[in-house]
């Protein structure tokens, strides 16, 4: 049987931010499934039902390797990158370090944080959102999470600019991916000698299959806490509010209703998700026609689930009294993100305390946002500016606004 073959690849230079979005959504109403000649071959599948029952299915779709660009890595992330039962083992060991409680606790530090970096900028009346506020605000809590010095965040921003951001050319991606090893395998000997309250030396005490746990597995999940807690949250927060600078009723409703935030956090999740993760086949099964080998690599998009129409009316629209919204932002099935709880207090918090003293802002006019995509969708640079700098917000009309438009 014949099967849609397009050359897709979603990865390359900047562009203007929710080109991409637009894209997959075009690719989703074309066709269910198609399969990819870019990179090294892979397969895509387009809607929700699919997706969902592909991060369901881990006996045939393997979590060893999770982007398209990689499929035969040679590290080993822990949890995320384990298939059963050897996962089922890790997140029962790591669930209790991510718990709701666990998350609602570190609210006062978070908030503190949060303020303190927006205070920093509220009198300068404009700012780069990405770089000023977006990037730096996971990484502090990040620090605070891990029990590391927050005197060490421009250090920590430098390497994680250079390895998930820095344009090839530039290079230093290996050079800071090993000056983050050599950190954390010094942080887990620290840990080791003289355990404190954080989650490394929380970790040290598992007892994987009964035995000691190594350092080796513990370098394995400080490197994916780093790599997937910064750039996420960060990516999030930077379309969040290149929608809200430029949607003023959206905008404004926030600042007027802090109650709706955890619903506009929400929302804004399921109509920008940003993650592109893959799973690589280890049996051969059919998806919507489409004969797919042991060995293939399958892209399943967050952002073609939860922005299609048979799942969510009107999917463009981020209409903040959303009656539904089982988005899947955060992924499902065993692998659903373990960090869920906290990303959402980062981003509420935000959401929250940046309005409390910003309520208006916009794009400045001639003003380029660029996005990227890679594992990751997210924006590279967002200009913002406020105050004397901002000729008014005026509200528009209307219970949902389209990104994009």
């Amino acid at each position: 049987m014949s099967h849609p073959r397009i050359d897709f690849d979603p990865f390359g230079e900047p562009r203007p931010p929710g080109t991409t979005h637009a894209m997959l959504d075009e690719l989703r109403e074309e066709c269910p499934a198609f399969h990819s000649s870019a990179r090294n071959g892979f397969w895509v599948l387009t809607r929700y039902a699919d997706i969902l029952a592909a991060y369901q299915d881990t006996d045939a779709h393997s979590s060893r390797a999770i982007a398209v660009i990689d499929p035969d890595p040679s590290y080993r992330w822990i949890p995320v990158m384990l298939d059963p039962p050897e996962h089922t083992m890790w997140r029962r060991l790591l669930r209790p370090l991510f718990t709701p409680a666990r998350a609602a606790a570190m609210e006062g530090a978070v908030r503190r944080r949060c303020a303190e970096l927006i205070d920093a900028l509220a009198a300068r009346g404009e700012c780069d959102f990405v770089a000023d506020f977006a990037r730096r605000y996971p990484t502090a809590v990040f620090l605070e999470f891990m029990g590391l010095p927050v005197s060490r965040l421009e250090e920590f921003l430098e390497w994680e600019y250079a390895i998930l951001h820095a344009p090839p050319a530039r290079g230093g991606r290996v050079e800071a991916m090993g000056k983050v090893t050599a950190l954390f395998q010094e942080l887990i000997a620290e840990r080791r000698r003289d355990p404190r309250d954080d989650v490394v030396s929380a970790a040290i005490a598992f007892e994987p299959d009964g035995r000691p746990v190594t350092d080796g597995e513990l370098l394995q999940l400080c490197t994916l806490l780093f790599l997937a807690g910064l750039d996420t949250v960060a990516a999030q927060l930077s379309y969040s509010f290149w929608h809200l600078a430029r949607h003023d009723a959206d905008r404004a409703r926030i600042a007027a209703e802090p109650g709706i935030v955890p619903d506009a956090v929400e929302e804004l999740l399921r109509a920008y998700s940003l993650v592109l993760p893959a799973r690589r086949l280890v049996k051969d099964v059919t998806a919507q026609g489409c004969p797919m080998r042991a060995g293939d690599m399958v892209m399943l998009p967050l952002a073609m689930a939860n922005r299609d129409p048979r799942m969510f009316p009107d999917p463009r629209t981020v209409d903040f009294d959303r009656a539904s919204n089982r988005h899947i932002a955060f992924g499902a099935g065993p692998h659903r993100c373990l960090g869920s709880h906290l990303a959402r207090l980062e981003l509420r918090v935000a959401l929250e305390e940046w309005h409390r003293r910003i309520p208006h802002y916009r794009v400045p006019d001639g003003a380029r946002p660029a996005e990227h995509a890679s594992l990751v969708l997210g924006l590279d640079t967002l200009p913002l500016t406020w105050g004397d700098r901002d000729p008014g917000s005026g509200s528009a009309p209307g219970p949902g606004t389209r990104p994009g438009e």
